[in-house]
Parts: C-alpha cells; structure tokens; sequence
C-alpha cells in the first residue's frame, strides 16, 4: 500500500519561506518520478515542480522558478519542496504525487501521476 504523507504547510508572510516535505512508503520510491501540484480556491490543481528518480533531473512551472526548489532524499522516501520568497499567489493546497513508471515526459499531466497525498494548506498573507 502507498502512502504519501504531506507536511510542513502553514501560513507566512509575503516574502517567507515554508518547507514541504512528503513522506512516501513503497520499497521502489527511487524508481518514482516525483511531483508537487497546487490547487487554489476556486482553481484547478497546478503543476508546480517535479523530480526524477535519481534526483538529477528537476522541472519548475515558469512562476516559481527562482524561487520554489525542489529534492529527493532516496534513502529516506522523502521530497521536498522548499519555497522562499513566498507571494500571496502561492497559497493553495500543495499535493505531493507519485508516477510509478519513473518517467519525466509530459511532467506537467496530472493523470500520468498514479497516487496523490491528502495535501497541506499553504497560507501567504500579504
């Protein structure tokens, strides 16, 4: 059974930083491509960065580039997204996904994900 585990989510100023972490079970997880997407009030869920197994490769939507970074721990099933300069335009719901098949094409795609964690709420005030 996967299980995928979201935290760290919380509310910051404008101009903060807030780290996420996701908590994976799964004895593959390296093999994983890992993802991060956002859903605002009223929105549809968002790409914001994804991970390739090794960790070598990383993919960020155009807004939080320079900003938003995101990395694989492989030895403790665990990803992370570390936000800085955090904007009220980042709040959302933050879901950490999971794409079994390893694979980093069409990174963006919400259905080549195959299991998503319950999210954490990330709260910018300006």
């Amino acid at each position: 059974q996967v299980q995928l585990v979201e935290s760290g989510g919380g509310l910051v100023q404008a101009g903060g930083s807030l780290r996420l972490s996701c908590a994976a079970s799964g004895r593959t997880f390296s093999r994983w491509a890992m993802g991060w997407f956002r859903q605002a009030p009223g929105k549809e869920r968002d790409f914001v960065a994804a991970v390739s197994g090794s960790g070598i490769s990383t993919y960020y939507e155009d807004s939080v580039k320079g900003r938003f970074t995101i990395s694989r721990d492989n030895a403790k099933n665990t990803v992370t997204l570390q936000m800085n300069s955090l904007k009220p335009e980042d709040t959302a719901v933050y879901y950490c996904a999971a794409r079994f098949d390893g694979a980093t094409y069409q990174y963006k795609v919400e259905l080549n994900y195959d299991y998503w964690g319950q999210g954490t709420q990330v709260t910018v005030s300006s």
